[in-house]
């Protein structure tokens, strides 16, 4: 029994193992042709199982598969560990090392969880199931009684480019505890009164308190239209390009499409390519296309390295480093788009 024991612990790890390894390589791809938000780089090829391991997948029919994923019980997002984000933007990292690219990113107060530790790093899973390594010290772990910062209640969220949090309803008094991006979200503690009027007061995600003015955020967010989520692109016009940025300091191409269509109240997958092989939205034709329509490019359907929204008159809007780095409104006619456009999507 002992020996059987050990055996299904060795096989559950490795399984877990491959199967992250495998995750963050489908995770991969997308390759840059004018370096806009594509991440197909260098990728370490996922680590072999043990041969015996192996046999097992190779022979479903004997029911080795079946039990295999009965001894492993890998769980769901919603089972894992939880942490929430406590730094302004943090960057994931393919490996658990400054060294490795950037693969994605998490912004202040968000909910990720947890699926794997290294001393001072932990691999953490975001809401749109995009998995990297982040540095331990920019999350705080939740405890078991916590459901998730800023998750129910009364939520403030942030609609400028960026803002500051400060420690008193008075902005000349101390420098800001902290500028915090577009999108995230504040647990909201009171609206303040008399001489705090037009100040919200917030619980941050590392459980100090703070205050942030009430024209910086929404207390009661609402998805947009099509047309309000094209305005809000157009707010970033000239914002530069970052790579592997999803946030207001910086967004790369897929990141910045994401963003628009998040604000319509929908998630969508983080790269390029699974955007565009992604079940939320339709095949259209790109002789009827429409405000709001996405736009794929590359060598082929199969290669697509590039993204951005339409937003009508034959024109679309993106982030891209080809011509300048950054958010920009380009013609679908002029090259090498209208050459590289290999797919277009509308979400349903």
């Amino acid at each position: 029994m002992i020996a059987w024991t050990a055996s299904c612990e060795i096989i559950r790890i490795v399984w877990r193992s491959s199967l992250e390894a495998l995750k963050l390589r489908l995770h991969k791809g997308e390759v840059p042709p004018f370096h806009c938000g594509s991440r197909f780089r260098d990728v370490p090829r996922a680590p072999k199982p043990e041969r015996g391991v192996l046999s097992l997948f190779r022979r479903p029919a004997n029911g080795s598969l079946l039990l295999l994923l009965a001894l492993t019980g890998v769980p769901s997002a919603a089972e894992l560990p939880a942490a929430v984000v406590i730094v302004p933007v943090a960057n994931m990292y393919s490996a658990a090392n400054e060294d490795s690219d950037v693969v994605s990113q998490a912004i202040y107060g968000s909910n990720v969880s947890v699926t794997d530790e290294r001393p001072g790093w932990t691999k953490v899973q975001t809401n749109d199931q995009y998995s990297g390594w982040m540095q331990s010290q920019e999350t705080r772990r939740l405890g078991v009684a916590e459901s998730g910062y800023a998750t129910s209640g009364h939520v403030a969220q942030v609609t400028s480019l960026l803002a500051n949090l400060y420690r008193e309803t008075d902005v000349t008094v101390h420098r800001p505890l902290l500028a915090v991006p577009f999108e995230t979200r504040l647990d909201v503690i009171a609206q303040g009164q008399g001489d705090d009027a037009g100040w919200v007061q917030v619980r941050l995600p590392d459980l100090r308190s703070a205050w942030i003015q009430a024209g910086d955020v929404a207390l009661e967010p609402r998805k947009l239209t099509i047309n309000e989520s094209i305005a809000l692109g157009r707010r970033f016009l000239g914002l530069t390009y970052t790579w592997g940025g999803r946030s207001s300091l910086g967004y790369d191409c897929s990141g910045f499409t994401q963003m628009l269509v998040r604000s319509r109240g929908i998630t969508m997958p983080r790269d390029a390519d699974l955007q565009a092989a992604w079940q939320g939205a339709v095949a259209v034709d790109r002789k009827k296309l429409r405000a709001g329509d996405l736009l794929f490019f590359g060598s082929s359907p199969d290669h697509i390295t590039h993204t951005g929204m339409f937003i009508g008159h034959g024109r679309f809007i993106h982030d891209t480093t080809y011509g300048h780095p950054g958010v920009q409104i380009s013609r679908l006619k002029d090259q090498p788009w209208s050459r590289l456009l290999v797919a277009c999507r509308r979400v349903k």
